[in-house]
């Protein structure tokens, strides 16, 4: 008797479940979970071909849980093979790169690829879903000016895997005169326990001051800090395009979690997975269904965060009022006070709503000033 008693209470205790990783190539999801799991960034890109299968054990209060990551390959090529592996997902890591719009307009997409491929009886509401900013701290600050004083005269640069494979063959070309030529050009940055940002890279730089057939060895510590000063030579950057409040209205929207992530420095990881494994198990604990994340407990409505989403995508100040080029001053005055009061701050705390607001009201006074 006590034996069955004691299995029934480890029964409860330990869970099985089974989490995906969705989102665009080269957004760094197979980084991510390589940085939680074996607590290391890897430098280099390697794709994941169709499937990447792991499992971890994490503590979440008195349960241990038993994940089963499946790192899904984010090209289009492997879809006839991710697409099996949908089913029976608990959890699912949406991620984006900060630094490719695309990455992030995709997130859509492949909500859509999942819901066909769990077929139309599929109940969204028993997987617990996270969103993933990634690459934020590969966010660097670049002059805009030749000497900058003050932080609006820097702008702020993604730099993305794509940038950081190009700029290994660029420098490469450099290094191949600096190095000794038994060595492989970039041996020392592949070394075992060596990472790419701890490595010394020897960089011919022009110096500015100088005729252009002059020139000097810099000597760099840190690959992101060569990279952004190599910006002024090569303009290879992208800006951050997609800000927090964006990302995060996006998210919160659909009732999903939301973290900015950097699997090189680690910041973040750590927090969303720990959030997410406990979401999970608060579902399996709630009948396999998910809290449901009301208007109220998000603290906006849906309204206001379409209303949000389509003042960052108006093309100019009427479309932003939701008028008709030529409208009088009383349908203008009209639409302002709709949307002052949907968007007011003291009223609404959506993501981005308080630039909405002062986006609203620029285009009034914008408007009113040029009709009679």
């Amino acid at each position: 008797m006590e034996t069955n008693v004691q299995k029934r209470r480890d029964n409860k205790k330990s869970l099985r479940v089974k989490v995906i990783s969705l989102g665009n190539a080269e957004v760094g999801k197979s980084c991510i979970i390589k940085r939680y799991c074996e607590k290391r960034f890897v430098p280099k890109y390697l794709a994941t071909i169709g499937i990447d299968y792991g499992v971890t054990k994490v503590q979440v209060r008195d349960r241990e849980i038993k994940v089963n990551i499946f790192d899904m390959a984010g090209h289009p090529f492997f879809y006839e093979v991710r697409n099996e592996f949908y089913k029976d997902s608990q959890g699912v890591v949406l991620v984006y790169d900060v630094g490719v719009r695309d990455s992030f307009s995709a997130l859509d997409g492949w909500l859509g690829e999942m819901k066909q491929e769990m077929g139309s009886q599929a109940n969204m509401d028993t997987i617990v879903f996270i969103v993933c900013a990634n690459k934020t701290s590969c966010v660097v600050p670049v002059p805009k000016t030749p000497r900058p004083k003050e932080p609006n005269h820097f702008r702020p640069v993604a730099l993305t895997s794509h940038l950081m494979k190009t700029m290994e063959r660029i420098i490469l070309r450099h290094l191949r005169l600096l190095v000794d030529t038994q060595l492989d050009p970039l041996q020392f940055a592949y070394q075992p326990e060596i990472r790419v940002d701890d490595a010394g890279i020897y960089l011919p730089f022009p110096v500015l001051l100088t005729p252009s057939s002059h020139h000097c060895s810099e000597t760099f510590y840190d690959f992101v800090v060569a990279s952004a000063i190599f910006y002024a030579v090569v303009d290879l950057t992208k800006r951050r395009v997609v800000d927090e409040g964006e990302g995060r209205l996006w998210a919160e929207s659909r009732g999903f979690h939301y973290f900015e992530t950097s699997a090189q420095s680690g910041e973040g990881v750590t927090d969303m997975f720990q959030a997410f494994f406990s979401a999970i198990t608060d579902m399996c604990e709630n009948g396999g269904r998910r809290p449901a994340v009301s208007e109220v407990t998000a603290g906006f409505t849906k309204e206001q965060a379409d209303t949000v989403r389509r003042i960052r995508n108006s093309k100019d100040s009427w479309d932003m009022l939701g008028v008709k080029p030529g409208a009088t001053r009383e349908e203008v005055n009209k639409a302002y006070r709709k949307l002052a009061v949907l968007l007011h701050p003291d009223k609404c705390v959506a993501p981005g709503s308080e630039d909405a607001f002062k986006a609203v009201v620029n285009a009034r006074t914008s408007l009113l000033k040029n009709i009679k």
